[in-house]
C-alpha cells in the first residue's frame, strides 16, 4: 500500500523505481523514499524486535525521535529506517530477535 494522492503533500514523487532486498526478499522501492516507508507498501508492517520479550515493533514517530524502526541497513546496525532514504541494492535485515523467535513470527 503506498499513499500516492496525499490532500496536503500532493502526488507521490515519481522517483526511479528501485530494488532493495529485506531479510532475504526482494522489495520494490523508490529511491529516496524512505527505507521504512518501501517496506511499509510491501505489506509488512514488522521492522524489528524487542531484545528482552522478541515483542515486534513497526513505525511508531515517523521522524527519527525514537528507534522502533531500527533494522540493520548494508551491515551497520540500530539506523533509523524512517528517516533513511533508499538506494538501489540496500540489504536490510531485522535486528533484536533470535531465529527462534523470528521462526515464531
Amino acid at each position: 500500500m503506498r499513499i500516492l494522492h496525499h490532500p496536503i503533500l500532493g502526488e507521490i514523487d515519481e522517483n526511479p523505481p528501485v530494488t532493495i532486498e529485506v531479510d532475504g526478499e526482494l522489495i520494490p522501492a523508490r529511491e529516496g523514499e524512505p527505507i521504512a516507508a518501501a517496506i511499509i507498501a510491501a505489506g509488512r508492517l514488522k521492522l524489528r524486535h524487542t531484545r528482552k520479550s522478541g515483542e515486534p515493533r513497526g513505525v511508531f514517530c515517523g521522524i527519527g525521535r525514537c528507534t522502533d524502526c531500527v533494522m540493520t541497513v548494508d551491515g551497520q546496525a540500530n539506523v533509523r529506517t524512517c528517516v533513511t532514504p533508499v538506494r538501489a541494492g540496500m540489504k536490510i535485515t531485522t535486528q533484536g530477535a533470535s531465529p527462534e523467535q523470528e521462526a515464531k513470527e
